[in-house]
């Protein structure tokens, strides 16, 4: 069983910043990638950053390029999503993924996790 389990999200006022973690067990990530993505009430489930397990190649959206830094630690497998600068709009429930190619398609990613929510109040 594959398992992934984010962690810290919370409440934050705008222009702060959240460390998001995501554990993760039950496959090996080799060739692997692993993904952020986040879905805000009546919107539709959008992507947020990826990286290569293997290489650490990382991609971000339009939104979180120069906000946001996503890194892994192979030894604790858990993948990090640091967010700074944060908006209102980015309040949203923020999901863990894995999948084998990556990229920025939701439904490329095989395994997510329970998300962990993120409000951020202006």
């Amino acid at each position: 069983q594959v398992l992934l389990e984010e962690s810290g999200g919370g409440l934050v006022q705008a222009g702060g910043s959240l460390r998001l973690s995501c554990a993760v067990s039950g496959r090996s990530f080799s060739s692997y990638n692993m993904g952020w993505f986040r879905q805000a009430p009546g919107k539709e489930r959008e992507f947020v950053a990826a990286i290569s397990w293997s290489t650490g190649n990382t991609h971000y959206s339009d939104s979180m390029k120069g906000r946001g830094t996503i890194s892994r630690d192979n030894a604790k497998n858990t993948v990090y999503l640091v967010m700074n600068f944060l908006k209102p709009e980015d309040t949203a429930v923020y999901y863990c993924a894995t999948g084998l190619m990556g990229g920025t398609y939701y439904a490329t990613y095989d395994y997510w996790g329970q998300g962990t929510q993120v409000t951020v109040s202006s």
